[in-house]
């Protein structure tokens, strides 16, 4: 989830009669192929900084401001195409519904780009967004808050894109603009109508503080750009506090499918200053554009121009006008508040709704069952801005088209949340009408299936995983004439060392190595699985019942006792798998079943594997496989190693299907796959951790002796 978005970009195209309904988003750079996942993260940096060896002190001085400046401008996130060679070159595509734009070339190369400007022209350019040669600019360079930039901080912007930026010789792209939005002397009487060119003027009944923050955000952070309602002419109705529109300033709104909220009165400075130094707060993460404008440009600002920025937020008091400009239509349906009776509580409904089965099966694993996510990991619901939002178009858009966090020098590593569009947009409006009742705005009008179809036909949405996997719903569990037992089955997977404290000895559930209570593909799903039962079993050497394979599970990989079989707990199980059947008969190949297959001819490199499980694994699992709890004590995801992990007779101990399920599940939120945005690794780098936390010292199943006493034992067992 996120507090707000901001796009620099698009909302400029829409300060002309452009309203963009589309915008191109700058991706984190992804990894090469082939490159090492055992290498830590690194912050990327794309703004140059290509000073010459001979500039004297005063002038080196000078474009490292101005460096600073174009920081605040966040000008390398409209200027830099994807090949990141090619810095300040331009070409990035600005899509419109009624055409492309692209982005200039601002690199001092004389032919393409604006070597040839006097400081005149560049300032014109900034100011009035007229071009050297005469022709008007597109609002998509935001001139008119960058005309608020003072002429010190002007002439050392110029100083150095002129110095610091080396010259691309890359010629500027056409507009692809039909009549007759390609013709430009419109923009003269727009300029003339809305343009106020006055540069920034400190109030002098404010302190230096409140007065740097107001600059910053006016001018050079253009913040209003996307949380500044807009006008008959779609001009923001206003560029500060001052005057009799000034509490329309900040106010919100909504673009692009994002909710850009309101940022008047926001939060404390120091919390404001934490989420633009580093994507995130104690009230959530950003999302969508303003990932971008993070990552590039605010986590770079000294401390006292973030705390300055948020001094001058919090002054605006709340205004008549912070309520969102749209709304669902249709009148306002009951909705019953989920109570919880204490802090981490859970909602009263999460396993007798079909929005809070869902939120179970696909949200919980981040964010948690009683929605207070993971501490430094993954945000939590209560509170959230986006959830408490009337209007829902963040929350949908997230859904729809996926997550990634900014990445800062505090948090290098990038996580994500896929996207859910595979689910239906009931499904969706079910899930998302629950996550809001239960942690935002319990009285808010509910999110309507047409709208998430209006949303995913605009957004232009489509489903990156079409494999013939159909992931089971635990919502339709409720259909079935003994659905209470069946929602016990599936509970007793998710939180089985909780509810069996008597069965199981350590902080593993089914749910750890058969993910989503088994409903995800190559993560040992349960789908058919009770159709092979009774079947030979190599460690017993026999046929066995799938009651007997249930209980193998609790004592091997659980250190625990086994289940008496004619106990509620293994009778709803057994139900729970009996659902999963579906119409698979014991010969049948189940699409998904299991967790694939690694070569065993790869040798592992320990070394590496142990570089890996840094970068790749202890976020979740502990520095020292130890596991994480929440701030209550309990599990929220088990350690690898040691007393509380899995027995040395469990299936994990073996090296390759240790390393298949990490090649297929592991990591969590680091890719786009559905349902955990899992993935990344290579066969060898799943080889190489899965032999370093396979073989570390864990509790012994006393057991082992009486494994594999007709067949040959395989080659990875570690007994």
């Amino acid at each position: 989830m996120d507090m707000t978005t901001y796009s620099p970009r698009a909302l400029f195209l829409a300060v002309t009669a452009l309203l963009v309904s589309v915008a191109t988003t700058n991706a984190v750079a992804s990894k090469a192929p082939g490159q090492d996942n055992a290498l830590a993260p690194a912050i990327i940096d794309d703004l140059p900084a290509n000073y010459a060896a001979d500039l004297d002190g005063d002038t080196r001085r000078l474009v490292e401001r101005g460096r600073y400046i174009a920081r605040l401008g966040d000008c390398v996130a409209c200027h830099t195409a994807s090949d990141k060679r090619k810095p300040m070159a331009g070409g990035l595509a600005l899509e419109t519904p009624f055409g492309v734009l692209y982005s200039t070339n601002i690199t001092p190369d004389d032919e393409t780009g604006i070597g040839r400007y006097s400081f005149e022209q560049f300032d014109r350019a900034m100011r009035k967004g007229v071009a050297a040669d005469g022709h008007n600019l597109y609002p998509a360079m935001p001139y008119p808050s960058y005309a608020r930039i003072t002429n010190e901080d002007m002439h050392a912007l110029y100083a150095y894109l002129m110095e610091g930026v080396s010259p691309v010789r890359q010629p500027n792209r056409p507009l692809e603009m039909g009549f007759p939005f390609n013709q430009r002397w419109g923009l003269s009487m727009w300029n003339w109508m809305f343009l106020d060119d006055q540069v920034f003027t400190a109030n002098p009944e404010q302190s230096d503080a409140w007065n740097r923050g107001a600059y910053i955000v006016q001018g050079l952070g253009h913040c209003g750009a996307c949380h500044t309602p807009r006008g008959i002419g779609f001009q923001e109705k206003t560029l500060s506090e001052a005057g009799r529109h000034g509490s329309h300033f900040l106010a919100g709104e909504t673009v692009e499918g994002w909710r850009a909220l309101s940022l008047r009165n926001l939060w404390t400075p120091e919390q404001t200053a934490e989420m633009l130094k580093t994507g995130r707060n104690s009230h959530g993460t950003v999302s969508g554009n303003m990932v971008d404008v993070v990552q590039h440009s605010t986590q770079y600002m000294d401390d006292q121009d973030l705390r300055a920025v948020g001094l001058y937020l919090k002054s605006l008091p709340a205004s008549e006008h912070d309520q969102p400009l749209q709304v669902v239509q249709g009148p306002v349906p009951a909705i019953t508040p989920v109570s919880a009776s204490s802090a981490g509580a859970l909602p009263v409904d999460l396993l007798t709704s079909r929005g809070g089965l869902g939120y179970q099966q696909f949200c919980a694993d981040c964010h948690r069952s009683d929605g207070a996510g993971v501490h430094g990991v993954f945000p939590p619901l209560a509170g959230n801005p986006v959830l408490r939002s009337e209007d829902p178009s963040t929350l949908v858009h997230i859904t729809l088209t996926g997550w990634r966090s900014a990445q800062t020098a505090s948090h290098a590593r990038g996580l994500t949340m896929p996207s859910f569009a595979r689910l239906s947009d009931q499904e969706i409006t079910d899930i998302l009408n629950f996550t809001r009742r239960a942690w935002g705005n319990s009285v808010v009008q509910a999110i309507r299936p047409t709208l998430v179809a209006d949303m995913r036909k605009r957004l232009d949405v489509r489903t990156q995983d079409n494999r013939p996997f159909e992931t089971p719903r635990l919502a339709d569990l409720l259909k079935e004439p003994n659905a209470g037992q069946l929602v016990l089955g599936a509970q007793l997977n998710t939180h089985t060392h909780e509810l069996l404290p008597a069965n199981v000895g350590n902080a593993l559930n089914c749910a750890s190595c058969h993910l989503n209570a088994g409903t995800v593909a190559d993560g040992s799903p349960y789908v058919g699985v009770s159709a092979f039962f009774p079947s030979y079993a190599p460690r017993a050497g026999r046929v066995i019942s799938l009651e007997e394979r249930i209980n193998g599970c609790f004592l091997r990989s659980m250190n625990g006792k086994p289940l008496p079989l004619e106990s509620t707990e293994m009778k709803a199980m057994v139900a729970y798998f009996d659902w999963m059947k579906r119409e698979t008969r014991p010969a049948d190949k189940v699409e998904g079943r299991g967790v694939g297959k690694i070569d065993t001819s790869i040798v592992p490199n320990l070394e590496n594997g142990e570089k890996l499980y840094a970068v790749q694994c202890a976020l979740c699992h502990g520095n020292d496989g130890e596991g994480i709890r929440n701030a209550s004590g309990k599990w929220v995801y088990p350690p690898l190693w040691g007393d509380d992990s899995f027995n040395l007779g469990a299936g994990m101990a073996r090296t390759y299907t240790a390393a298949a399920f990490v090649k297929q599940n592991m990591p969590i939120a680091f890719k786009d796959h559905f349902p955990l945005g899992q993935g990344g690794l290579t066969d060898q780098e799943a080889v190489d951790v899965a032999a370093y936390f396979s073989h570390k010292p864990r509790p012994d199943f006393a057991g082992k002796v009486r494994d594999w006493p007709k067949d040959k034992k395989p080659v990875d067992a570690r007994y």
